[in-house]
């Protein structure tokens, strides 16, 4: 695959995932080099001239009415770094580490942060070098952006910090540049607060959420049909022209899925001209309803998402024309209220997988042996990975509290309103991990009922999805621990191994 070419205005979120987690490398394209000189030469001309200007000739936030002499910028700069480099907690992954990277450098590509080409170079030499800075997970508001995590990346870039390369380390940041073959920038007028004002913490994190969740949507999919199969249900409730009669675009889209997954299937034919039943419980029959909602939520996500990875959100803003203005570009509120939406969505998703997952196990509803076991009663089955199910769900909903709906006024009342995007995010990344592990045991249960239905056959996409089941895990013949089996098919969930049902 060729380099991506960092142009400040044509970045996806499958260009961020391919250089994040695909390890894709990635060229300054020259035009945003053009850009970012003919902006950075208006700083220059300011400081020259001695101009006000916020955090360039001035102190930060509540310190804006301090004045900063030219001769005094570099150590500014220097500084701003070292003080904003404030996280806790857990380091982030190296692959919202290096989607920080990608669009902190897309963003200043875009030529309106009025930094040097040499700034974005680096970033890009360090992609490409695998040198990823160690960022604590904790410490942004989500306005002015994510200053705490966005400085540990710029420690680096100037020689100090904590790094890995390549997967060796962590180590000081000036010994991963060296091993590298690369060397520091020393920060000029304004490249410190460019660096650090973004939304680049939230942006990565949503970028691969969203990734990961849509694929978790259409997992539910494939498992729900499973277990509808494995309990007897019908498919009526997925015909086109019902659906077309609310026609949300998830509904349609899921629906659509969930009929491609059936077609052909001896167990539905099966039961098709009995009484057996005139209509499923909701957990089954509203699977069109409930995830389309989430893959329309998602699609919001996508939608703010878009627009934010190819934005400039630092402060103040370099104009050709000559204009410096401050403003709030950095504010996360439209990550933020996306990213809590998209976090109720992941949970909706578990929450109905648990409610099929309690029926799969309940032999008063699901027609199968009682807890799935071979011989209930000396044998208790899955009955306890529905426990487990029940518990993460219990999780979740804790995990769903809107970050959005809070703020802390911060620097002298200066920054009175804040986002806390940052923690939306985390919690994102936190319910996509326990909704797969929900959607895991779901599969599993449902994979053990379908075994029960033999000889009658599923529909051919349900049919590959329990042989990629089965390929990992065997028939649960006798009580054994299900904690390995469910690791097992949650790899499957979060890999995407599972979709390929043609």
């Amino acid at each position: 695959m060729p380099p991506l070419p960092i142009t400040g205005r044509d970045l996806t979120i499958d260009n961020v995932i391919e250089v994040a987690r695909g390890r894709r490398q990635v060229q300054l394209d020259d035009g945003a080099a053009a850009r970012m000189r003919a902006s950075r030469a208006v700083i220059e001309r300011l400081v020259d001239e001695g101009a006000t200007v916020y955090g360039v000739t001035t102190g930060f936030g509540d310190l804006a009415d301090v004045r900063i002499e030219p001769s005094q910028t570099a150590e500014l700069q220097r500084n701003l770094v070292r003080s904003h480099a404030a996280g806790v907690g857990e380091p982030l992954p190296d692959d919202v580490v290096r989607a920080m990277l990608v669009l902190r450098a897309n963003a200043l590509a875009v030529g309106l942060s009025g930094v040097r080409v040499d700034i974005v170079e680096l970033l890009v030499d360090m992609l490409n070098a695998s040198v990823h800075p160690l960022v604590p997970s904790r410490g942004s508001l989500g306005a002015s952006g994510d200053l705490a995590p966005l400085a540990h990346i710029a420690m680096v870039l100037i020689g100090e910090g904590e790094a890995t390369v390549d997967g060796a380390g962590p180590g000081p940041g000036m010994e991963a540049l060296d091993r590298a073959g690369l060397r520091p920038v020393t920060l000029g007028a304004k490249e410190g607060l460019a660096l650090l004002n973004g939304t680049q913490l939230m942006a990565a994190i949503g970028a691969l959420a969203h990734h990961d969740a849509m694929r978790l949507a259409l997992s539910a999919d494939v498992i729900g049909a499973m277990s509808l199969e494995a309990m007897l249900g019908t498919a009526a409730a997925f015909a086109s022209e019902l659906v077309a009669a609310r026609p949300h675009p998830g509904q349609v889209a899921s629906a659509e899925h969930l009929r491609e997954l059936l077609a052909g299937s001896e167990i539905g034919a099966s039961h098709a001209e009995t009484d057996h039943r005139v209509q499923d419980a909701y957990s089954l029959r509203c699977m069109p309803q409930v995830h389309g909602a989430a893959r329309d939520v998602l699609a919001e996500l996508e939608r703010v998402l878009r627009v934010e990875i190819n934005a400039v959100t630092d402060n103040p803003l370099v104009f050709a024309s000559g204009e410096v203005i401050s403003g709030g570009n950095f504010h996360g509120e439209p990550l933020a209220l996306a990213l809590d939406y998209a976090t109720l969505a992941v949970a909706e998703l578990a929450s109905i997988s648990e409610r099929r997952t309690a029926r799969l196990v309940d032999a008063h509803l699901s027609g199968l042996p009682a807890f799935l076991a071979e011989r209930p009663g000396i044998e208790s089955g899955l009955m306890i990975a529905h426990y487990t199910a029940a518990a993460l769900v219990n999780e979740l909903q804790t995990l769903t509290h809107p970050s959005s709906v809070d703020t802390i006024p911060t620097s002298a009342n200066q920054e009175d309103h804040v986002s806390m995007g940052a923690t939306s995010a985390l919690h994102l990344r936190e319910a996509i991990d326990r909704a797969e592990q929900v959607l895991a045991i779901e599969a599993l249960c449902a994979a053990q009922g379908l075994d029960f239905r033999a000889p009658l056959r599923p529909g051919a996409g349900v049919g590959v999805a329990h042989a990629m089941v089965r390929s990992r895990v065997p028939h649960l013949d006798t009580d054994r621990s299900p904690a390995p089996d469910i690791a097992a098919v949650r790899d499957l969930v979060h890999s995407g191994e599972l979709l390929a049902h043609g």
